[in-house]
């Protein structure tokens, strides 16, 4: 994990958060950390990982996109994060190795 980037994208309502991770997984080399995950009042959030400059490209995407439909709650990039932040995550889908 210290290799790797984390992005967070978090917004309000399912509809933005699949647009914008739709757009975050086309727009650079990152992978989804496992199932969005709902946060609870209609927040939402997904996580992606890769390489600092992929990740920051990504959630710049992903961002933009779910502004064009819905509300945009909060935007992370974590460059470095220490090893026990993993623990914190939500994990690969069941069937996808991670890279």
């Amino acid at each position: 994990m210290s290799q790797k980037a984390i992005g967070l994208l978090e917004t309000r309502g399912l509809v933005a958060l699949v647009q914008g991770t739709d757009a975050m997984l086309k727009a650079a080399n990152v992978e989804l950390a496992g199932p969005m995950k709902q946060v609870g009042s209609a927040l939402v959030t997904a996580v992606v990982t890769g390489d600092v400059a992929a990740v920051k490209a990504a959630v710049d995407a992903g961002a933009h996109a779910a502004a064009q439909v819905g509300e945009v709650v909060s935007v992370q990039v974590i460059a470095r994060p220490h090893d026990d932040v993993a623990v914190v995550l939500p994990s690969a889908p069941a069937g996808k190795s991670a890279k």
